[in-house]
């Protein structure tokens, strides 16, 4: 009797690992095409992005294998996505389409919102809701697109700053003029007019135009020189935009050498980097890439994106440069 219970139990298990196998087996057998647009070389696309083939790869689906992923750049200008985007999809058909950052949301937009043929998941733009492509982060996706956004929320940024800088009332925001930044900075105000923790805080908003191409970042940062110049005196510390701007290190480079208060950063590398930061709390970049790597994946298994719902990252960290603390006189908490 012992024994025929351990046969059946052995054979469950087979019948078990055959389908496992089995289901491995399907996944290698097909070939899945992913095509990756996103907004620019760089920081943080490339993080995101190896993230997120990397969590495929542990899925079954792996570049060579049975996965061919074509990776496109925009230049952070959304007309150069959407000619990229109409043209890649003339030649191709593909199971799926990733896109990087808020100008590459907005050009897949344009070109794909609606149309079901394409599944889009995007990661790491600043404002889906604002950019139209799902309606909130509770609701079942509309259309098809679904996927993670960027940034830390803004209460949670401003708690750390809180924390970090208990006496400081007044912030300088110099942004680039661009859809993600005004809606961000519409939370900003939002928070402060709708929440009594922070009523005591003013934030001065300032902008550039908004410089696309390779080296617009560069750019956008000199041209925000003498911004930093005007309001140094008038602020207690400076606010990295959450744009196109503030996730690269030029900006950060020239508030730290023009002006002689903080910049509080919004991503990882504004300190960890030496951009020149004081400190940051940020999204985690192999996050936002493996929660998308989840939603491609069960793209790849044949679930509709109306079943997938959209996400804010799930993981959070934060950084201090202890030199630059002690320099401007932060006791950090």
């Amino acid at each position: 009797m012992i024994l025929r219970k351990f046969a059946l139990v052995i054979s469950v298990f087979f019948i078990s690992l055959l389908s496992v196998n089995s289901s491995f087996a399907e996944v290698s057998r097909k070939q899945y095409r992913l095509l990756i647009l996103d907004s620019q070389k760089g920081y943080p696309y490339d993080e995101v992005r190896a993230a997120l083939l990397s969590s495929l790869k542990g899925y079954g689906y792996e570049e060579g294998k049975n996965l061919h992923a074509t990776l496109l750049v925009a230049g952070n200008d959304a007309q150069v996505g959407e000619k990229i985007l109409s043209d890649e999809l003339m030649k191709h058909p593909y199971d799926a389409v990733f896109v990087g950052g808020t100008v590459a949301t907005i050009a897949a937009k344009n070109v794909l919102l609606g149309n079901a043929a394409y599944p889009v998941i995007f990661a790491s733009p600043t404002d889906p809701v604002g950019i139209g492509v799902i309606k909130d982060f509770k609701s079942p996706p509309f259309s098809n697109f679904t996927g993670v956004c960027y940034p830390v929320p803004p209460k949670a940024r401003f708690k750390f700053i809180r924390r970090l800088l208990p006496k400081a009332k007044t912030f300088g925001l110099i942004y680039a003029d661009m859809p993600q930044s005004h809606s961000y900075n519409q939370w900003l105000t939002e928070l402060i007019a709708n929440n009594a923790e922070f009523s005591d805080i003013k934030i001065i908003f300032r902008s550039v135009p908004l410089i696309t191409g390779e080296d617009g970042d560069k750019k956008m940062a000199e041209v925000a020189i003498p911004l930093i110049k005007e309001l140094d005196g008038k602020v207690d510390a400076f606010i990295k935009p959450n744009d196109q701007m503030g996730t690269r290190k030029q900006f950060a480079e020239v508030v730290y050498r023009v002006a002689s208060k903080p910049l509080i950063g919004i991503t990882k590398d504004d300190v960890m980097g030496h951009w020149g930061s004081t400190a940051v709390i940020y999204p985690s970049h192999s996050s936002i890439g493996e929660q998308a790597a989840s939603m491609v994946k069960a793209v790849f298994e044949g679930k509709s994106v109306a079943s997938i719902t959209p996400e804010w990252p799930k993981k959070y960290g934060f950084a201090i440069d202890l030199p630059k603390a002690h320099q401007y006189k932060i006791d950090v908490p």
